[in-house]
């Protein structure tokens, strides 16, 4: 890995951070809150939240078996994804590569931040060639995007090819564990000290059922964070987010539950789609959804919005051609879906 001084845009480097008054006072006992413009009415929410979310991180930090120095907490992932963008890349001068197909935000955040994406095509089976995409790399290349379990296609990217990129590649390495609590493999976030230009993206939006909470979780190494909690907006996870996080963490029965149920549902699901005459495939997922590939994938998808239905039509996704992704829903959704398909003509 370069140094982290050459890799972070010069200005960022720079950056003298927005000092919050919560900030300030850190580290002291204090029950008078008069510095900070707030109202003295409607307590707790007259508060402005803690910009660093201290108590979270550590309740995280412990079930993610992550010091909590090592994480960053967001609006949603989609906010450490644009940070990356903001702190490592130059508009016009730099570029990032990533594999295709993958999540969609990667380039839609390069194009916004004016850098060059790069995309390198997966082989047949959804794998990776780590060989083709550090040769899609150049002296301008500050980033490479990996998302395993991939998004749309579902599986795992081959660990060894992975490991190849992050010892290789002397920029910062994103790996996008989205959906890696479907799985059994083991997660990056634990091998930081391994990888010091790795960025791991995990969410609550999955596996932790909170979509609409928005809160997104980045593991990287504590000089790492510190970039992004210097250039993030000073209260970025507002205080309702902070205590449905914390409280919801400590319901490990519920999560473990729920968990349990997705997979399980999986199987069947897949098992009963599989055997419809019209699915040419159903591909293998380490994800809580799964692609198909059927005969006129434009006719079935319309078909089940007549019927209430809404799946994925990822045709137009390269590789995708003739392909839904399914999410995994209830048992009752998925049994509702399974007879729609079967009475498909």
């Amino acid at each position: 890995m370069k140094p982290l001084s050459e890799l972070v845009r010069p200005n960022i480097w720079k950056l003298e951070p927005y000092s919050s008054a919560r900030d300030e006072y850190s580290g002291h006992e204090a029950h008078v809150f008069l510095d900070a413009n707030e109202s003295p009415h409607n307590a707790p929410y007259n508060r402005y939240p803690d910009p660093l979310q201290r108590e979270l991180k550590k309740k995280l930090g412990e079930r993610k078996g992550v010091n909590p120095e090592n994480i960053f907490l967001g609006n949603g992932s989609d906010e450490a994804i644009d940070l990356v963008y903001r702190c490592f890349t130059e508009p016009r001068k730099d570029n990032v590569v990533a594999i295709a197909p993958t999540y969609g935000m990667y380039k839609v955040c390069a194009d916004v931040n004016d850098v060059e994406y790069r995309s390198v095509l997966l082989d047949d089976h959804f794998q990776m060639s780590a060989k083709a995409l550090l040769a899609a790399t150049n002296a301008h290349t500050k980033v490479i995007w990996m998302c395993s379990p991939n998004n749309p296609t579902g599986n795992h990217l081959q660990q060894e090819e992975i490991e190849t990129v992050l010892r290789s590649f002397e920029g910062i390495v994103v790996l996008d564990e989205a959906y890696a609590d479907f799985s059994s493999r083991r997660s990056f976030r634990h091998r930081l000290a391994e990888f010091p230009n790795l960025i791991v993206l995990q969410t609550f939006s999955k596996a932790l059922a909170s979509a609409g909470v928005r809160l997104g979780m980045a593991f990287a190494s504590k000089e790492i964070i510190s970039i992004f909690n210097k250039v993030k907006y000073p209260y970025n996870v507002n205080i309702l987010t902070q205590k449905y996080a914390s409280q919801f963490l400590d319901d490990r029965d519920t999560i473990d539950r729920n968990l349990s149920n997705i997979l399980k549902e999986r199987g069947l699901l897949q098992q009963a789609l599989s055997t419809l005459p019209y699915c040419q495939k159903v591909y293998p997922s380490d994800a809580n959804f799964f692609l198909v590939r059927v005969n006129e994938a434009q006719r079935v998808y319309d078909y089940l919005v007549e019927m209430g239905i809404i799946v994925r039509n990822r045709s137009r996704v390269q590789m995708c051609d003739n392909c839904l992704r399914i999410t995994i829903g209830s048992r009752s959704e998925n049994n509702e879906l399974i007879g729609a398909m079967r009475n498909f003509k």
